[in-house]
């Protein structure tokens, strides 16, 4: 791993929860899979939308939970599939109380993206998602993908290497993220989402880092992917209008593709 995450690893630990302040309680999650699948009968692409106050090397903009209310709703109406907050708070400033606000007020499912070491932090907060790392959990992935669904949480296990992929395959989670960042390198190739895509079966598939723009969406989609997870790029414009465009992004290109050919037939004729 980069120095990085050993760094945002090391910082982790000494957060985690202490036992007797976790209950357990099973938690009814919205379902993720219904949203994807509804807005791909509509040509649509199911954005998760980040809510993404930093990231080790780029402060975006203070996020208080009320903020957190207010871009989450603006992510709501601009159509996305679902919500991911950041919760990590010395590198990502992120917190748990931004991702409570956040699923008091929205309908939509809501990914908990944080550095999961310990079980406890599963049962820190009501989500609906988690985000799992292959990569940082190794041989114990299947028991907190296990853990996850009991309790009634939807795992994301994020991969970034044919290793990792087959290591979230053998477990149950349903929802693979492929993480276009090596967390080695810190190193950003949107096609690793194409090497990897088509490994996968039976899965929904979702795109993580390094969607910028509309043509980055359709590229990821056109890869075998069904759903894509951008933050940066979303927080650093107007949310809405910025997620409304990755979510509208094939449409924009049916238009081109149906201008090009009327353009064509012109000048034929």
């Amino acid at each position: 791993m980069h120095q990085i995450i050993n760094e945002i690893l090391d910082s982790t630990k000494k957060r985690l929860p202490t036992s007797g302040n976790i209950k357990k309680a099973k938690v009814a999650s919205r379902n993720f899979a219904e949203g994807v699948n509804a807005r791909k009968n509509q040509d649509l692409i199911p954005v998760i939308a980040e809510l993404k106050p930093s990231s080790p090397t780029k402060f975006i903009r203070d996020v208080t939970p009320q903020d957190a209310t207010e871009i989450a709703k603006q992510m709501e109406a601009a159509g996305a599939a679902a919500i991911s907050v950041l919760t990590e708070p010395q590198f990502f400033k992120g917190s748990i109380r931004n991702l409570k606000s956040v699923r008091s007020a929205v309908k939509l499912p809501v990914l908990r993206k944080d550095f999961i070491i310990d079980k406890s932090q599963i049962f820190e907060a009501e989500s609906d998602m988690i985000l799992i790392i292959a990569g940082i959990l190794g041989s114990s992935l299947n028991d907190f993908v296990n853990e996850v669904i009991a309790s009634g949480r939807e795992p994301l296990v994020e991969v970034h290497n044919e290793m990792e992929l087959e290591n979230a395959l053998s477990t149950r989670a349903n929802i693979i993220g492929i993480n276009n960042r090596d967390l080695t390198t810190m190193k950003v190739d949107i096609s690793t989402t194409e090497k990897l895509a088509p490994l996968i079966s039976g899965r929904i598939i979702v795109s993580e880092s390094g969607i910028s723009s509309p043509e980055d969406a359709v590229r990821m989609i056109d890869a075998g992917v069904d759903a894509l997870l951008v933050g940066t790029s979303i927080m650093l414009g107007n949310v809405y209008e910025k997620t409304y465009e990755l979510v509208h992004a094939l449409n924009t290109k049916n238009k081109r593709t149906a201008v090009n050919a009327d353009k064509r037939r012109f000048v034929a004729e």
